[in-house]
């Protein structure tokens, strides 16, 4: 079983932009780790800037804040 790598406060960049708008944010901030789903982690996150919130799996993010690295 695979754990959260990614911590609460986390700013986040999607790397699949597939099927999603233009308009939508490209940075988020991990708000609350969620339940694995198909043995993948996942995360809420939310952009403060346009108010959007989107869960994702942990394949699909990766950290844009420099100097931290990806741990409980």
């Amino acid at each position: 079983m695979r754990r959260h790598r990614f911590p609460i406060g986390l700013s986040v960049r999607l790397k699949d932009r597939a099927n999603i708008s233009p308009r939508a944010a490209e940075t988020y901030r991990i708000t609350a780790k969620l339940p694995l789903r198909d043995d993948s982690p996942q995360y809420r996150m939310r952009n403060d800037e346009l108010g959007q919130e989107r869960v994702s799996n942990e394949d699909n993010l990766e950290p844009i804040e420099r100097g931290l690295t990806p741990n409980n």
